[in-house]
């Protein structure tokens, strides 16, 4: 169990909540909501220690383990994927680690001998004889072969990395385990596997998610960050967001009643009080006036962008005939295969498969960024094309634009500064923010800016692999 007791954190002046009051128990997984910037991450952070609150404190049962899951892709690269996971339960790893020393030792003692009884007997009760096998079954859950597990982190993609830095947080049954967004660059398969792991999970559950149809799965309690608050609500996101927007809709109604009777009496008093008949009414409906209030709605935090593309000009019929293609990677292994479809003006489509290497081939394929090994796509006449890729990096690295120069380059006339300042703001870029250089921008301010230049080419067809990776839930909506 967690306790939070008048939890309060500043940067900088500051202030992202004050005045926490939690309890977080077993058996519960609880969804960590609110806009980007309002210390969701900072709060996980302030759990496991890594950050010091400016007030308040942080009280966890004695004894139970907490896990979190890693950021640093590359702490791990001299390590091999097994010992990476093993390394969830550190006091596991180090007694593995004791272990070998020992029994590696010439002059093996009688004191040896204990300490390694003592060992031995602490490996047994982490269950250290199911280790390898825990590692295992949780990797292939994940989508990952259990060949790797002997592999050097060094060699694996990105994508994998993340799979095996999950299995890391979640390996040895701990008793609290913190996630930060652990959906991203997951696939579908990968995401149910952890969506069915976590709801069988005994312990306590704190995850930071963007994902609104991963918390309504996993999610008993949700806790909202929020007009510099923070509250916590039972039930899953949906129930919390229907829930909210139920509240808000009653204190609208009673503010506008409250508002209507002020007006009411306010008419009242400016016609009778100069009117000795009326004038003790007046004086009555002025105390009653003095004791009406409309409460005001706190000016929440949330930020809600406006993505909407509008098309410059109609499709056809014909859209997209795709016929026998196939492709192979650099080391030869075959990631499309005699792939035919085609796709009419009202299709749309979601491509899902078990090898991410294959859908990101057919994308480049379908945005005529690389050409199929055999095969060929033909586009209709009538069509234009954007294409959100996977990994933006190209657009962004080495590159020294502000944000309102990054867009311009991509306008196709020349595009006023009001304009695109206009334009930059339905993806909440306003102010000084259009200064901003775009390779120091966040992950979630990427997306926006890679939506902004799709909606500026005004295309009937739209290319999107993983769009929603690094969006918070106010954009997803």
């Amino acid at each position: 169990m967690i306790v939070v007791n008048d939890l309060t954190m500043s940067f900088g002046g500051q202030l992202l909540f004050k005045n926490a009051q939690l309890k977080f128990t077993e058996g519960n997984c609880y969804g960590i909501i609110g806009a980007n910037g309002a210390g969701k991450s900072t709060f996980l952070k302030i759990l496991c220690g890594e950050l010091e609150p400016t007030k308040g404190e942080i009280s966890i049962t004695k004894g139970q383990r907490m896990s979190v899951l890693g950021q640093d892709h590359f702490a791990f690269d001299e390590y091999t994927v097994l010992d990476t996971v093993i390394m969830g339960n550190k006091r596991l790893y180090e007694i593995m680690q004791q272990k070998e020393e020992l029994y590696a030792k010439e002059d093996f003692s009688d004191a040896d001998g204990e300490t390694a009884a003592e060992l031995e007997g602490e490996f047994a009760e982490l269950n250290g004889w199911e280790a390898e096998s825990e590692a295992s079954k949780l990797i292939q859950g994940l989508g990952l072969s259990e060949d790797i597990l002997y592999t050097q982190m060094s060699m694996l993609s990105g994508n994998e990395k993340v799979k095996v830095m999950l299995a890391q947080a979640l390996f040895g049954s701990p008793d609290i385990i913190l996630l930060d967004e652990p959906t991203n660059h997951l696939d579908i398969y990968a995401i149910r596997w952890l969506e069915d792991f976590l709801s069988e999970y005994f312990g306590t559950v704190l995850v930071v998610s963007h994902d609104r149809h991963f918390l309504n799965n996993v999610c008993t309690h949700i806790v909202d960050f929020d007009y510099g608050k923070v509250k916590m609500y039972v039930g899953n996101y949906e129930f919390w967001y229907e829930s909210s927007q139920l509240m808000q809709r009653l204190i609208k109604q009673q503010n506008k009643k409250a508002e209507e009777k002020i007006k009411e009496l306010q008419d009242f008093i400016s016609r009778f009080s100069a009117n000795k008949s009326k004038s003790r009414q007046a004086t009555s409906r002025r105390r009653l006036l003095d004791k009406l209030t409309v409460e005001e709605l706190p000016a929440s935090s949330r930020k809600y962008p406006f993505v909407g593309f509008t098309p410059d000009r109609e499709l056809g019929k014909e859209v997209l005939k795709v016929d026998s293609v196939t492709k192979s990677a650099l080391d030869g292994t075959q990631l499309l295969n005699n792939v035919s479809f085609t796709l009419g003006r009202t299709d749309k489509v979601a491509i899902i498969g078990e090898s991410e290497q294959a859908i990101i081939a057919l994308f480049e394929i379908l945005a005529e960024r690389s050409q199929p090994d055999s095969g060929s796509i033909k586009w209709g006449i009538s069509t234009s094309r954007s294409y959100f890729p996977k990994d933006n990096s190209e657009f962004f690295d080495d590159c020294d634009l502000t944000i309102v120069e990054w867009i311009r380059q991509y306008s196709t006339t020349e595009e006023t500064e009001t304009f695109l300042r206009g334009f930059l703001g339905k993806m909440l870029f306003s102010g000084d923010d259009i200064y901003k250089k775009v390779n120091v921008l966040s992950g979630g301010e990427k997306v926006r800016c890679m939506f902004s230049r799709m909606m500026l080419f005004g295309s009937n067809v739209l290319l999107l692999d993983q769009p929603t990776n690094h969006l918070d839930l106010e954009s997803l909506r």
